[in-house]
């Protein structure tokens, strides 16, 4: 009886491949940022970013969220991954999401203000090694700089060092290897030779899309994005430990703008917000709207700026003293924070002596 019951507890402490979304928590983004050597505001805190908590569940955490969910939402791991990708990757490629979320955040806002940000091409990123690569000895956040001998500095330019590679036999591709901090801070160490297997291309994936190597002749399994080098004009830190993904994006955005700015650019308001960013300024989607509401509202917020996509959620879940607004780009972000009571930013340097242009 005592080895059944035994039985039982460590079944029901038993993770499985599903996970809770709940709300976490909003907070002023303003302490997170760090300027150095640069005029800048005394730390503000009227510029929020939200995010969720996710959890792993146990058998019986599962169970009593299925019987009486409260304020989550219960997902499989695929919701994350897509399948086609084991789960233990989940970690590593959030922060590597927060750290390109960062460098967007840091472009966005500096040029919003003026200031000329110049971005150099620097490898072909991988963001996701496939559960059956023939390139496992890659890792999420590794950064390739060469292939074949070639130099490569965009994913594209990966697929026309791989031009003529013959399936099956292994290639020699110049790596710096990334490293993720148990808080998620990423750095890189200094380029090394990864020899890696090839497969034929599956013949659903034999476009490239890319100019010049329209068709693939072999196939590593892994997922790449451009890798960027970004010169900033101002050194702007973004502590974001154990905080993963995009979703800060247009938040860190708002913030970056606010800490640079003479003027509070919310005025007197608490200005929350969720949603991606791009290097363009193009705010994108994201999840757990409903529960980032949630939030938000605890944290007092007047305003709650979201991705146009995701605007029916957060009104539904919204009270009626939370002001929900939809945004496609950070210029519709800025224009609805003025047209609330907020500022036009006013930068702390003129850029045009910054080596800058607007």
């Amino acid at each position: 009886m005592l080895v059944v019951g035994g039985a039982l507890v460590f079944s029901l402490n038993y993770h499985v491949n599903e996970y809770a979304i709940t709300p976490g928590l909003a907070q002023p983004v303003g302490p997170l940022i760090k300027v150095t050597g640069h005029p800048h505001a005394p730390t503000r805190r009227a510029v929020y970013l939200t995010d969720v908590y996710v959890t792993q569940l146990t058998v019986w955490q599962w169970v009593v969220a299925k019987i009486h969910p409260v304020h989550e939402v219960v997902v499989p791991g695929s919701f994350f991954t897509g399948g086609q990708v084991p789960i233990s990757q989940l970690a590593d490629s959030s922060y590597l999401m927060m750290s390109d979320s960062k460098d967007a955040a840091r472009v966005v806002a500096m040029r919003e203000l003026g200031y000329h940000v110049l971005g150099v091409p620097d490898g072909a990123t991988v963001t996701a090694v496939g559960i059956r690569s023939p390139a496992a000895e890659l890792g999420v956040g590794d950064r390739i700089v060469a292939a074949r001998g070639h130099v490569v500095t965009t994913a594209c330019g990966l697929t026309d060092a791989l031009d003529g590679a013959v399936p099956g036999r292994p290639v020699t591709l110049r790596v710096a290897r990334a490293h993720f901090s148990a808080s998620g801070t990423l750095t890189y160490r200094a380029p090394s030779t990864v020899v890696v297997g090839t497969d034929p291309v599956p013949p659903n994936l034999t476009q490239t899309g890319c100019p010049g190597a329209p068709t693939r002749t072999v196939f590593l399994g892994i997922g790449l994005e451009d890798a960027t080098a970004w010169h900033f004009p101002i050194d702007v830190e973004i502590d974001t430990a154990f905080i993963g993904g995009p979703s800060a994006g247009l938040a860190m955005t708002l913030g970056t703008v606010d800490a640079l700015s003479r003027v509070p650019i919310t005025g007197t308001m608490k200005v929350a917000a969720t949603g991606t960013i791009s290097p363009n300024g193009i705010v994108g989607d994201v999840g757990g709207v409903a529960e980032k509401t949630i939030a938000v509202e605890n944290a007092g917020a007047h305003v709650f700026l979201v991705p146009v996509q995701e605007a029916g959620v957060a009104r539904s879940a919204a009270s009626p003293g939370l002001k929900v607004v939809a945004v496609r780009t950070l210029a519709q972000a800025m224009r609805a924070i003025e047209a609330l009571g907020g500022h036009a930013p006013v930068p702390f340097s003129d850029p045009a002596r910054s080596g800058a242009t607007s």
